[in-house]
């Protein structure tokens, strides 16, 4: 998968019966500096506005690493790493982002943000994830989102991380902490060789009921994905 998302037109959502669990859960791996993810999300809350009930769909999130061969052991990205990918590849990745902004009804400041690491926005948001409620934990992921993609902010500062927290309602102190704790980082690391061994190679990926739909899907694939319909 890219710094963008390696299939960013999204494919088609396999079908799924949805089952009475209350609320509806979809699944979401992610990587907050994936823009692909984030108008994904978008196409997810437009599906959630839908709904009968648009607050009885929850996001499982599970963080996805980007990052990893380009990331020096002091955590700067080495953008020199050949990974593959040329001007013509990042050409079509900005047009569909741009495509996918039109369709979404979505303002971006950035297209695409290679040189940005979302390591501890990630590790910061698993600790809310697995601490605070769930509203909580929303909060301070879309706020992580609008930051680098609607403001065009460094996610990888780690005050504005405390920041986008503690306008969350975290504790400022439990995120330093939190940045500091070596075990929660591994914790997060071992997460991100979960999702591989699942079969997640690309992002967004939203799985529901043993179904998956990988790419910034449409909120009717979505529909598909989760109703069957």
């Amino acid at each position: 998968m890219s710094d963008t998302d390696a299939d960013p037109d999204g494919n088609d959502a396999e079908t799924a019966t949805e089952t009475a669990t209350d609320p509806v859960t979809v699944t979401v791996f992610s990587d907050y500096v994936c823009p692909f993810c984030y108008l994904g999300r978008r196409s997810l809350d437009q599906y959630r506005e839908t709904r009968e009930a648009d607050d009885d769909l929850r996001i499982d999130w599970h963080p996805f690493d980007l990052r990893s061969g380009k990331r020096r052991p002091d955590g700067s990205i080495d953008t020199s790493v050949d990974d593959g990918k040329d001007d013509d590849y990042y050409a079509q990745a900005k047009e569909n982002v741009r495509r996918l902004q039109e369709e979404y009804d979505v303002e971006m400041d950035l297209e695409i943000a290679t040189d940005v690491d979302s390591l501890d926005a990630q590790v910061v948001s698993y600790y809310v994830k697995e601490h605070y409620p769930y509203d909580t934990w929303l909060a301070f992921d879309e706020s992580v989102f609008a930051a680098l993609w609607q403001d065009g902010e460094d996610i990888g500062d780690r005050d504005l991380l405390v920041d986008l927290a503690a306008d969350a309602g975290v504790d400022p102190e439990e995120v330093r902490s939190a940045l500091g704790d070596d075990t929660l980082r591994e914790e997060v690391s071992a997460l991100f060789d979960e999702a591989r061994r699942r079969g997640v190679t690309g992002v967004p990926t939203f799985a529901y009921d043993d179904h998956a739909a990988r790419g910034a899907v449409p909120p009717e694939h979505l529909r598909r994905l989760v109703e069957g319909a």
